[in-house]
């Protein structure tokens, strides 16, 4: 179930200085929001979504990728109005940010 984060930029564009996770937008949301973040080295990523509890609700990356700047859509139809957390990690990093979803 796991679907592939599009590419931002490729290799003849600059690739980023650091890893970021941006806000996703919209937030709050109410049906699906976009994902945003970049990666200065290749490696391999996992993008997670979990609830206020720590759950993990679904993985939406589990890949290695080459560095850039990637998005993916994140689809919470059959999820109820509630915080839920993003959370991007590499081999030397964890980024998180809240996500806020309202039916």
């Amino acid at each position: 179930n796991l679907r592939s984060p599009q590419k931002v930029n490729d290799q003849s564009e600059i690739l980023p200085s650091e890893n970021r996770l941006y806000q996703n937008y919209p937030n709050p949301f109410n049906a699906s929001t976009k994902i945003s973040y970049s990666i200065p080295n290749s490696g391999f990523i996992t993008l997670k979504v979990y609830d206020m509890l720590g759950r993990e609700i679904r993985t939406l990356v589990s890949a290695f990728q080459e560095a850039g700047a990637y998005s993916i859509n994140f689809d919470a139809n059959e999820l109820s109005s509630n915080t839920y957390f993003c959370r991007l990690q590499g081999s030397d990093f964890v980024k998180i940010k809240k996500m806020l979803l309202i039916r």
